[in-house]
């Protein structure tokens, strides 16, 4: 996720125990219908419309509407969300792997009809009254399990038999800027979930899920809750988003900074990242993927860097300096090699998550940035072009290409 200069680089409810009867569920205190987030009511702008409409997802939200009010309590409500939302992921997914029908005329490769479809979906729990009482918390319950089935986290599974590498994405961001824009690392991650890859040491079966750019869902510990489970059992991981323009980027270190950027909902936050046991925090995680192989490797048209810069406040300083070649001992981070955005942020939970497992000595994991996804020459009003697409579907390859050349260097025999 691009952090300018990488600076720019759920509702936290826990799904509950168990789903409530519908006994339980109609004696619930009733709440109002909540108001759409920023980030819902940029959907009815054209350009979500257009992107629905051309790739045959604007079916998503009415259907789904359609179920919702088909569900007579709670426990249905829930079985609807959870059916429906695994269904838009793999919907995304076969349409990006060329499974299923084109839907329109978009390329299979853009990530965007996922995104909004999933706000269609988000904003119709919101904003549902059933005829049943549906209390905030239950509500909130549905937002979470929502999100959490359509961005593939309850969909990771992996074959006995096989390698096994974790790799996120995220949803597009800075939308107020451009709303047409495409996040190149979720688009990865449509394309190479299920996907199996050729290894030095055999097959490997990657599995995927895409992260939103919201500092609060972070804060609530998505990142952690989808991945804890996960790390003891893969081989690799790697969390991408995207960077800096025309170049991938291999980020050796992660900073424990926020530096207030504004995500999708329009929130800025600033200060340390919060994570459990701040007390034993580190300022500092590292990349244990193998950079250099990577690096040397010929993956594809962008070239690719070992990025080692960070800007820290030196022990017993004042003042934020930039260093080209990574903190120095007993110094405060103030942006890691991702910068101090949420691209920063996954790489920093994710390896201190590695680290508190106790796998950094055998776990290759880190942070991979992709170039920015830009439109043609002259194009600042269709959602498409040819250039656009060359350039998407060049990164998602190059992506394949890095992390099977991390599996080779990085696997143990």
């Amino acid at each position: 996720m691009h952090s300018l200069r990488v600076r720019i680089g759920m509702f936290g409810i826990a799904l509950l125990a168990g789903a409530l009867s519908p006994t339980a569920a109609q004696a619930a205190p009733a709440a109002p219908a909540l108001t759409p987030t920023v980030e819902e009511r940029r959907l009815d702008q054209a350009v979500p419309q257009e992107i629905l409409r051309r790739s045959g997802f604007d079916d998503v939200a009415p259907g789904f509407a359609r179920a919702l009010d088909g569900a007579h309590s709670y426990a249905e409500a829930r079985r609807t969300v959870v059916r429906q939302g695994s269904a838009l992921w793999r919907r995304a997914v076969d349409r990006a792997q060329g499974r299923g029908p084109l839907g329109g005329d978009l390329s299979r490769d853009d990530d965007r009809p996922l995104y909004w479809a999933r706000l269609g979906m988000t904003r119709d729990v919101r904003t549902w009254e059933p005829g049943f009482g549906l209390g905030e918390e239950r509500r909130g319950a549905l937002l979470d399990v929502l999100e959490r089935t359509s961005r593939g986290e309850t969909d990771i599974r992996y074959p006995g038999h096989l390698r096994r590498i974790l790799v996120t994405g995220f949803d597009p961001f800075t939308l107020d800027r451009d709303i047409r824009i495409s996040n190149p690392s979720g688009a990865s991650a449509l394309a190479l979930d299920g996907t199996v890859v050729r290894t030095a040491h055999g097959p490997a079966r990657i599995e995927t899920a895409v992260f939103p750019v919201r500092w609060d869902d972070f804060a609530a510990g998505t990142v952690e809750r989808t991945l804890r489970p996960y790390l003891p059992k893969v081989d690799l991981f790697t969390t991408v988003s995207q960077g800096r323009v025309g170049r991938f980027d291999v980020e050796r270190t992660n900073g424990a900074w926020r530096g207030g950027f504004a995500d999708n909902e329009n929130l800025s936050r600033t200060g340390t990242v919060p994570v459990a046991d701040p007390a034993s925090q580190p300022q500092w995680t590292t990349t244990t993927l193998p950079y250099t192989a990577i690096v040397a490797a010929r993956t594809g048209r962008f070239p690719v860097y070992d990025h080692t810069e960070v800007t820290e406040i030196p022990a017993g300083g004042t003042e934020a300096v930039v260093r080209a070649d990574g903190p120095t001992a007993g110094s405060t981070a103030r942006a890691g090699g991702g910068g101090d955005y949420l691209s920063n942020e996954i790489a920093y939970r994710a390896t201190l998550l590695r680290d508190r497992l106790g796998l950094r000595d055998r776990l290759p994991g880190g942070h991979v940035h992709t170039p920015v996804l830009r439109f043609g020459a002259g194009n600042t009003t269709e959602v498409t072009d040819p250039e656009f697409v060359r350039n998407r579907v060049d990164i998602i390859d190059q992506v394949r290409a890095i992390v099977t050349v991390a599996a080779d260097a990085g696997l143990r025999g």
